[in-house]
């Protein structure tokens, strides 16, 4: 959704942008050679640096590399001498870096240690799926990857980790695939519901998401945009619920008794209210973009 997100994001001559989900640097070089602007780019995977450094090469100064989360966004902005920004942009999820290395944990389609960490801290899948209790496991993957059998994958995965520990992706996805049918209707893997559930909570995804939402109040400057891209009804939601709070379209108890908002209340701008989609052509070419949906809004007090 490239083409929409620089319409959305509209960078000018000049502004400081924040791509928030640096990956392979897509995003960034487009606004870079969109506008003559400066890009912060973040990233928590300490291998996104090496990337930066390439696309440096050829931008120079004008794209400035800083390694962390995005919810950290006020921070790490802070900590390199700014203080607001005229434009913030979030592709979520996973990145194709990280899906197509092994090594990673990330994919259910080849092989690897059972990790999923983005910045490579914390706790790893295997963690998870080897000290949570069954109800939690259960929750998790039926909170976050909307799977109707969790219970019945928990159960098995408690059973199967008493004898051998969970510490690669095949063991856990042939699991999966054993207890979840495929579907004919369902065009994915029956593990991929699993995995996206773990990765959301191996990296704290939906946690991230909210503290940048709330930064943006603070880093953008009046007129500038936030812009997300997310791939999970949960994510789309928050960013939904968000912006209409934040612009003062939420919903109130009684349609008949109004709360009115004061333009104090009122921190973004919605000039659009729908979640834009990909177009049929990018699905086709990408079909992992099939589920994007793109929201933005715009940092209110501008003349």
């Amino acid at each position: 959704m490239l083409p929409e997100i620089l319409d959305s994001l509209h960078p000018c001559d000049g502004g400081v942008y924040v791509d928030g989900t640096f990956g392979a640097g897509g995003y960034s070089a487009a606004i870079l050679e969109a506008a003559d602007c400066v890009v912060i780019a973040i990233d928590r995977d300490p291998a996104a640096e090496e990337r930066a450094a390439r696309l440096q090469e050829k931008y120079g100064e004008r794209l400035v590399f800083l390694q962390g989360c995005f919810g950290d966004v006020q921070r790490l902005l802070k900590n390199a001498g700014y203080d607001q920004v005229d434009g913030f942009v979030l592709d979520l999820g996973v990145s194709s870096f990280q899906i197509d290395q092994a090594e990673r944990g990330f994919s259910f389609k080849a092989d690897g240690p059972l990790d999923m960490r983005m910045g490579g801290e914390g706790k790893s899948a295997a963690d998870i799926v080897n000290g949570y209790d069954e109800r939690e496991l259960a929750n998790i993957i039926y909170m976050y990857g909307d799977e109707r059998r969790s219970r019945q994958i928990a159960k098995r995965i408690v059973e199967q980790r008493a004898e051998n520990p969970f510490t690669r992706t095949e063991e856990l996805a042939e699991l999966v695939r054993a207890v979840v049918p495929k579907s004919h209707k369902d065009k994915i893997d029956p593990a991929t519901r699993t995995f996206q559930a773990l990765r959301i909570a191996v990296n704290d995804e939906l946690g991230e998401l909210e503290r940048a939402l709330e930064a943006s109040e603070k880093i953008l400057k009046a007129g500038g945009r936030m812009v997300v891209v997310s791939f999970h009804s949960l994510e789309d939601r928050m960013v939904k619920d968000f912006f209409r709070e934040k612009s003062g379209r939420a919903a109130h108890g009684s349609r008949y008794l109004p709360e009115q908002s004061s333009k104090a209340d009122i921190v973004f701008d919605l000039p659009q209210t729908k979640a834009l989609k990909p177009s049929d052509k990018e699905t086709q070419e990408n079909s992992r973009s099939r589920s994007a949906r793109l929201r933005y809004a715009v940092k209110a007090g501008a003349a």
